[in-house]
């Protein structure tokens, strides 16, 4: 998803006709031997060097700079993440005005029967929260305006649109396969997706994921041991979030885009097959 071969993170940013394997430890760029300033740990970029004369602190992560730099994403405002939030909140809104019937409408009831006739609730449930628990809905909320723009401009609106929708309807596959016949809501799923897209993207350009995998374990075992909570779309919404966003790495290049449709697609088809299996059992 580079703009050519050369943004492949292996030429230096200031020279993109000199081959570097060198980061800067601050920004995460690659910069050549001329660009280069030692520093008490590693080497810093021009860039980081000024700023720090200038005693300006860095308002960005550096794995944050480098997963940016590596994926052509958007510099604009995360306006997907935006929109989710607030189609979930006007979801849990109509809900409490509905008096359950838009929960009844919508809500995914994981039998293979229910399944095959009314497939779309695999996604919008993942609209819909618990009217119990308030604390279901501001907990799923606030970890996707944390985690969601980060991950959207780093891939763009597009693919994270994508990686969401796919992670909510892997969960939903999940469930239908691991527990049938139960009532499944909530974005945990698709919360799930973005956190191991995180972790792969992470790993794969050198940031320390150790928070991230205690966050990501500690929920998976509150999944576990709490009950009432789908620990089975979790599982799922994670698993796919995962393989997703390694597609994305492998393919980043511009002239792989057709490429890249082409296994999104194939993740979204996969998904379908499975699901028409479980449901056929």
């Amino acid at each position: 998803m580079t703009d050519s071969a050369q943004d492949s993170g292996n030429f230096c940013y200031r020279h993109p006709d000199r081959q570097s394997f060198i980061l800067c430890q601050r920004c995460g760029r690659t910069v050549c031997a001329e660009c280069q300033t030692q520093a008490a740990v590693g080497v810093h970029c021009p860039e980081c060097v000024r700023e720090a004369r200038e005693s300006a602190p860095r308002t960005r992560p550096a794995a944050v700079t480098r997963i940016r730099s590596s994926m052509r994403g958007t510099s604009g405002a995360p306006v997907v993440t935006y929109t989710l939030i607030g189609l979930n909140l006007v979801f849990y809104v109509l809900e409490l005005l509905t008096g359950g019937a838009l929960f009844r409408s919508l809500a995914y009831y994981s039998s293979p029967d229910a399944t095959a006739a009314e497939p779309w609730r695999m996604i919008t449930s993942a609209f819909l929260h618990s009217m119990s628990s308030p604390l279901h809905i501001l907990f799923n909320m606030f970890s996707l305006y944390i985690f969601g723009p980060i991950i959207e401009q780093a891939v763009g609106r597009a693919r994270f649109l994508a990686l969401y929708l796919l992670a909510a309807f892997g969960g939903s596959v999940a469930v239908l396969l691991l527990s049938p016949n139960v009532v499944v809501v909530g974005a945990s799923g698709a919360i799930f997706g973005l956190l191991g897209a995180f972790f792969v993207v992470q790993r794969r350009l050198g940031g320390n994921s150790t928070q991230l995998v205690v966050v990501i374990v500690l929920n998976l075992v509150i999944g576990f041991i709490v009950p009432g909570v789908a620990w089975q779309a979790h599982v799922g919404g994670l698993v796919v979030g995962a393989g997703v966003a390694a597609l994305y790495l492998a393919t980043r290049r511009r002239q792989q885009k057709s490429v890249q449709i082409a296994a999104v697609a194939g993740v979204a088809a996969l998904l379908v097959a499975v699901s028409i299996v479980a449901v056929a059992m």
